[in-house]
């Protein structure tokens, strides 16, 4: 005996325009036939939250699949799953010129069909509300089910059993150590790797170059500093790591599209003379006291 609840989706051509589109959600839960063989032209992620099964993948070879783990089914790609009578998964369907994009960034892994997942209980919690939204008559439902796709994926991300609760050891390292005047090579020996290991690593975690990584790290800190301070620029070049303020100024010119000055400039957040040189940790953000709280 299975149990299975499911709605398919028509999201209009404007939608498509938001990223990405919700097309279908479902949950089941039993004794399950056999999926496929078969091919769609969507992306498809199976939470697998109970039970275990097989994945045959286009080649022939059969995944075992033991939950929680997840099923990447990706666009023209063949798959055929079965699963045992324990299973229990929630799926979503889903297209969109994002998929592009976070796929680059290694959200979406079509190399890697069976993923195993430190738990799913936030990427359930998620499909429930597509589902909950799925609901006829709902005014926002292909703008709500699309954004939760977005938050879907993140959760989805953040549960990988290949990486720490709290996100990679060797992020976590780079962002701490961000600030000091070191070259990759240097990074990469302070975790006793090797430049092109250490590239792996962050390519792997973070869907990006250990460069980039940084550098985005930095940009972030520097904006801080520039909004809620009035350090002069090349001080705050210096506090991000950079000793030449020109070629600070130019970098973030490049990347952020305004000159750091006129940043400054736009945000205008606090009036002039009220700014200090102290900003809040970014590993130690402010607390909001709510005075009125009983």
């Amino acid at each position: 005996m299975h149990h299975t609840w499911m709605r398919y989706l028509t999201p209009a051509p404007v939608h498509q325009r938001l990223g990405l589109s919700c097309l279908g959600v479902g949950l089941q839960h039993g004794e399950l036939p056999p999926v496929g063989p078969r091919t769609l032209d969507h992306h498809v992620a199976v939470v697998v939250s109970a039970g275990g099964g097989w994945l045959q993948d286009p080649d022939g070879h059969r995944h075992t699949v033991t939950a929680p783990a997840l099923l990447w089914l990706t666009p023209g790609v063949p798959h055929h799953y079965g699963p045992d009578p324990s299973w229990d998964e929630c799926f979503v369907d889903f297209t969109g010129p994002a998929t592009t994009a976070y796929t680059e960034l290694g959200y979406i892994e079509p190399d890697r069909p069976v993923v195993p997942l430190s738990d799913t209980a936030a990427a359930r919690a998620t499909v429930t509300r597509i589902a909950r939204a799925a609901r006829r008559g709902n005014p926002l439902l292909e703008v709500e089910t699309g954004a939760a796709v977005h938050e879907l994926l993140v959760a989805l991300r953040r549960a990988r059993a290949d990486l720490a609760p709290d996100g990679d050891p060797v992020l976590h390292a780079l962002a701490r150590d961000a600030f000091q005047p070191l070259s990759v090579a240097e990074h990469a020996a302070r975790h006793g790797m090797t430049p092109t290991e250490l590239r792996g690593a962050v390519r792997r975690a973070a869907g990006r170059g250990p460069k980039d990584y940084l550098l985005t790290i930095r940009l972030g800190r520097a904006k801080e500093l520039l909004a809620a301070t009035e350090l002069p620029v090349a001080a705050v070049a210096r506090r991000v790591g950079y000793d030449d303020p020109a070629y600070f100024s130019r970098l973030f010119t490049r990347r952020v599209g305004i000159a750091p000055v006129r940043f400054r400039a736009q945000q205008g957040r606090t009036p002039p003379g009220t700014r200090n040189d102290s900003v809040p940790h970014p590993h130690d953000p402010p607390t909001t006291d709510h005075p009125h709280a009983t």
